[in-house]
């Protein structure tokens, strides 16, 4: 009888490795799940010789096509989260209609144009037809497939469900995008306004100010300090050089927290500070809250072990502080708490939230419970996003009346106390 080599998780989370004598794969899954254990990878044990042959067989069949090069492979790059959402549905489609894993990403790879996602998929195809799994030859490109992807694939090779899988992490990546253009989109009226108020505001001070200093200077008089304000400003933006500091601003802006970035710390403190922005603040949070509770209730659906969906989880999140209180609450579970107790002790989440979580830990639909609050979550966040476009509207319109407002005045007042001066002589 064969023997199987296999890596699995055990029940409270550890990496537990070990052989097993089946008749197939299929039978050797089946034993290590009757161990107790979550098989991660299970490989049939061979000769040496036959092993290295095999191996070579596989070092040969990732050898063509475009990507990068890694240890004499060919890697993919990164692909558009729109493309590989696309992928995955189609994939799931063919899956589900019976067709082979190899069959169907060929008929893929020929329906998609020229690009990374094409090269991707003729990459993992060379894999799967040299002998791997299909998350085996995904894993092998990370920048184009995340952990998250990866660990849902293996997960629902080993369940035999792979076609239920692709299709909830479908579902998973489309809410994630149409979440990610709400808030974009909201964005961008706001944005585009504000700047070309700007360079409105900055031609003026450039052009149309200077004109009216010597008028100004003709009339002799004490201007008002309004009008002295208005034309320091613009001297300071055309002789000092000013409006190379306000063009130059953002971009300083964005190189300091690209460097803050760079570090643990850094990264924590920019994430701290992007949650206790008024209004912003509070969707950035609501945002994380339903990333990361869709992320472990997809995770925890497709049956991955709760300390390895938190580690993948964590690596997700997108924040700091997020990823900080998921590092707790997976050390709190391995020492046999909750799940709930160390998330209620972050303080990260409403009551609400934990509350939630603690009767789906007790009635054992915990997936589904997270699925529930990262729908709940979308929503308020889309409500919020509505209402903050709502109120930047007026409080633009107010702003940019007030520039102009204080350009107009500080102009003409000069002028009025100059009739006012010729009607009392």
């Amino acid at each position: 009888m064969p023997t199987y080599t296999y890596e699995a998780m055990n029940s409270v989370g550890q990496p537990v490795k070990g052989d097993v004598e089946a008749t197939s794969s299929d039978d050797a899954i089946a034993k290590v799940r009757a161990m107790g254990n979550f098989p991660t990878k299970v490989k049939e044990r061979t000769a040496r010789r036959g092993g290295a042959r095999k191996g070579s067989q596989v070092q040969r069949s990732g050898g063509t096509g475009g990507g990068a090069s890694r240890g004499g492979r060919r890697v993919a790059g990164s692909v558009p989260k729109k493309l590989l959402t696309q992928f995955t549905r189609q994939l799931a489609t063919l899956v589900d209609a019976g067709l082979p894993i190899l069959r169907s990403l060929r008929i893929l790879e020929q329906q998609q144009k020229p690009g990374m996602l094409r090269v991707a998929i003729r990459l993992v195809a060379e894999d799967v037809e040299g002998g791997s799994t299909l998350s085996e030859a995904l894993a092998r490109h990370p920048k184009a497939f995340d952990r998250l992807y990866i660990n849902m694939v293996r997960a629902g090779e080993l369940g035999g469900v792979l076609d239920v899988i692709l299709q909830r992490l479908a579902d998973f990546m489309e809410k994630s995008q149409a979440l990610k253009r709400k808030i974009t989109g909201a964005m961008i009226y706001p944005v585009v306004v504000i700047t070309f108020a700007m360079l409105i505001v900055t031609g003026i001070m450039i052009f149309v100010i200077p004109s009216f200093q010597g008028i100004f200077a003709d009339m002799g008089s004490k201007m008002p300090g309004i009008t002295r304000m208005l034309l320091s400003v613009s001297d300071w933006m055309t002789k000092q050089y000013g409006f190379l500091y306000i063009i130059g601003f953002p971009g300083l802006i964005w190189l300091t927290l690209k460097l803050m970035k760079t570090s643990q710390g850094g990264r924590m403190m920019i994430d701290k500070m992007k949650l206790s922005i008024p209004v912003m603040g509070q969707i950035m949070n609501k945002t994380a809250v339903a990333r990361f509770t869709r992320t472990l209730g997809t995770l925890l659906s497709a049956g991955v072990p709760i300390l390895e969906a938190l580690q993948i989880t964590r690596d997700t999140a997108g924040n700091e502080v997020f990823s900080l209180a998921m590092g707790k609450v997976h050390d709190a579970i391995r020492e046999g708490e909750s799940f709930a107790s160390p998330l209620r002790q972050a303080r990260i989440v409403e009551p609400m939230v934990v509350n939630m979580i603690d009767v789906g830990e007790e009635t054992g639909d915990l997936d589904k419970m997270l699925t529930r609050v990262a729908d709940n979550y979308d929503e308020e966040v889309s409500t919020l996003v509505a209402s903050m476009v709502s109120l930047l509207e007026p409080i633009m319109v107010i702003t940019l009346g007030g520039i102009v407002g204080f350009i107009v005045i500080a102009l003409f007042m000069p002028m009025v106390g100059l009739l006012k001066a010729a009607q009392g002589q």
